[in-house]
């Protein structure tokens, strides 16, 4: 009898150890599906609520332009000249608030405001600008170098710091002469074609008198040229030779319109005191609404002298001054009643070259007498 209720107990116990188990199993699987539901309520707070079918669909949000353009096309706008709105191909000035001017506008600006009597300003801000108040930004320089530009021949994409360098020696589609062009030959093509035409190219085999004439007209530009220097090496064997540093100051005519004109002060060369005077456009009423500019300057005797003086001089660039003067001499007898020589043009290459003149505070050339001896 105790056997049995041994087994019954037995029997009874067994379920009751598997409940134990099956309890254990539906607690984990409760608590997986607790966290899945969790997880689920997480997804739909960040989805947010589910859409409503008679609701019409919202319109996706665009991207930013700037986001999508090229990052090229970014540092364009930022890195731009606020004058012209390019790129700068040199140095790079910027304002006392940041904002860049290339180097032909900066120059432009000061040049206008000299001829107009003002403060040069900046376009963006109107903070006062000049060579003392405004600096270069090398870091602006070097980003720019760095960008990516199309060559005009191949139209491939290069740094603009080695675009000079491709399009005049690499690129094989730039622009050549033959090597035959001095003895008469015209043709112009891209550079890879070059060994085709100077295979079959004609000039090598004209007569010699074709060619007499083509050299001819070579001989005739080296002769002007020649002829300027052999003048100069003259004037160096005359007796009496004097030069001097002379600074054009600006000032204003008392005029009603005021124009703009340049002076030196009084200097001795050759034993006589003189004075040199300048004037932009020939005194012209708006030369700021000019492209085209010119210098021309005169040379006046303040001495007066018992007998005439025979003379020729010339300007050329100051030892401190990068502007290119091509010289050309002038000649002049002075005496007391014709002290003046009449307004010749400084012979600079471009208005470029005069912008950087007028940009400057004064303008600073070596000017050279030579008095001919009778």
């Amino acid at each position: 009898m105790s056997s049995l209720e041994e087994r019954d107990v037995g029997v009874v116990a067994a379920p009751s150890s598997s409940s134990a188990g099956l309890g254990v199993v539906g607690a984990a699987v409760e608590a997986v599906a607790g966290v899945a539901a969790m997880q689920e309520e997480i997804g739909s707070r960040r989805e947010g609520p589910e859409p409503d079918p008679d609701e019409p669909p919202k319109k996706k949000a665009k991207a930013p332009e700037g986001e999508a353009g090229k990052l090229e096309e970014r540092l364009y706008s930022v890195l731009c000249c606020t004058v012209c709105l390019d790129l700068p191909k040199a140095s790079v000035y910027q304002c006392t608030n940041g904002h860049l001017m290339c180097a032909g506008c900066f120059i432009h600006l000061l040049a206008d405001s000299r001829l107009k009597e003002e403060q040069a300003t900046c376009p963006n801000c109107r903070c006062e600008i000049s060579k003392n108040l405004c600096c270069r930004n090398l870091a602006v320089e070097k980003a720019v170098s760095e960008l990516p530009t199309e060559c005009t021949f191949c139209l491939k994409q290069f740094p603009r710091s080695s675009l000079e360098r491709h399009q005049k020696e690499e690129c094989q589609d730039r622009v050549t002469q033959c090597k035959y062009k001095r003895i008469g030959c015209p043709w112009q093509g891209p550079f890879h074609e070059l060994p085709a035409h100077e295979s079959e190219c004609s000039h090598p085999t004209k007569t010699g008198t074709e060619l007499m004439g083509i050299l001819g007209e070579m001989d005739q530009n080296h002769r002007r040229d020649m002829q300027l220097y052999n003048s100069i090496f003259s004037l160096l064997c005359y007796e009496k030779i004097g030069f001097t540093e002379v600074q054009f100051r600006p000032y204003r005519t008392d005029d009603f319109i005021t124009r703009l004109y340049y002076e030196t002060p009084r200097f001795t060369v050759l034993n006589q005191t003189w004075v040199l005077k300048a004037r932009v456009n020939d005194s012209e009423r708006n030369p700021n609404l000019s492209c085209k500019r010119t210098l021309s300057f005169q040379l006046i005797l303040k001495s007066k002298v018992n007998s005439a003086l025979e003379c020729s001089f010339l300007l050329l660039k100051g030892p401190y001054d990068d502007v290119r003067i091509k010289p050309v001499i002038h000649h002049h007898c002075f005496s007391n009643d014709a002290n003046e020589t009449e307004y010749v043009l400084l012979p600079i290459s471009d208005s470029v070259e005069c912008n950087k003149l007028l940009a400057a505070k004064n303008i600073n050339l070596r000017l050279f007498i030579f008095q001919v001896q009778k």
